[in-house]
């Protein structure tokens, strides 16, 4: 299936990222939220993107106006009826996202397809109370979206072949690389990349060094691009935390359980970026 009309749920950091590169594409792009303000933040968002990209000389100005061209915006779930392929980006919370593509089910065509971008719920709970869980898959897009190449895709048990390759196709077509991964706890990225952070939290809670030079040891050492705790900052730590706590729970490995500090830091508002102080100062 060639896609035509995305709609993208959820206009924050990863939604109206994602909205970005499939209007890029020459995808005809449908970004929803739940008010206006918060999706006019992220079309703001998709636009000074845009414009730092044509400051830069990576991106036209005719290919600017292109993107803008086919993005659309609306507050109302009816008018993403028209959509085969929808995107959510609402928080990590599993009901939250059950109950969504309830909705959706109930609104959109049964030949649409409907991508989650989670980075460690299970995909096969998410579509299990879908008249069709067939037609659902994860796709993990990475922040920033229009910067970062990977997209993990992730295939439940009864996640139909065809749904599988367009995803593939489409992911090709937004420039991404894509890697196929199972539907297990954590799938390849998270699991990975939240137990190294956790340690490294813990080794700045035990005094083995600063946040600074621990991240300096990942990335000249390993050739990591950015370090754990600067990582962390960037998700979120609160994001982070919860994540650890599922991936310690249903892995049943003590590696994942969010330190104190963490713990500590989130009930301070200490969240990273978004509240301008984590590990580091933003």
């Amino acid at each position: 299936m060639q896609f035509e009309h995305i709609a993208i749920i959820g206009a924050g950091t990863m939604g109206h990222g994602i909205a970005h590169v499939s209007a890029a594409a020459g995808y005809k792009v449908t970004l929803y939220d739940v008010d206006e303000a918060r999706v006019s933040a992220g079309v703001a968002k998709v636009k000074a993107a845009l414009d730092k990209g044509v400051e830069k000389g990576k991106v036209t100005v005719e290919a600017r106006a292109q993107t803008l061209s086919l993005l659309g915006s609306t507050t109302e779930l009816a008018q993403l009826a028209g959509a085969d392929l929808v995107i959510e980006a609402i928080p990590e919370r599993l009901e939250m996202k059950q109950a969504l593509f309830l909705q959706l089910e109930a609104i959109c065509a049964d030949s649409a397809v409907f991508a989650t971008n989670t980075s460690s719920l299970s995909i096969a709970k998410i579509a299990a109370s879908l008249r069709d869980p067939s037609r659902v898959i994860g796709t993990h897009f990475f922040n920033p979206v229009h910067i970062m190449t990977l997209l993990e895709l992730v295939v439940h048990a009864g996640t139909r072949a065809q749904v599988r390759d367009d995803l593939l196709a489409y992911g090709a077509r937004i420039g991404k690389e894509c890697i196929l991964v199972h539907d297990v706890p954590g799938f390849a990225t998270s699991r990975l990349g939240v137990c190294l952070g956790m340690e490294a939290i813990r080794m700045v809670e035990q005094g083995v060094a600063s946040p600074e030079d621990i991240d300096k040891a990942m990335v000249l050492g390993y050739r990591h691009p950015v370090g754990p705790l600067r990582l962390t900052d960037m998700v979120g730590l609160d994001v982070r935390m919860n994540i650890g706590e599922y991936l310690a729970r249903e892995l049943v490995n003590p590696a994942f359980e969010p330190p104190e500090l963490m713990r500590k830091m989130v009930a301070e508002g200490k969240l990273g970026q978004k509240s301008g102080q984590g590990f580091y100062r933003w």
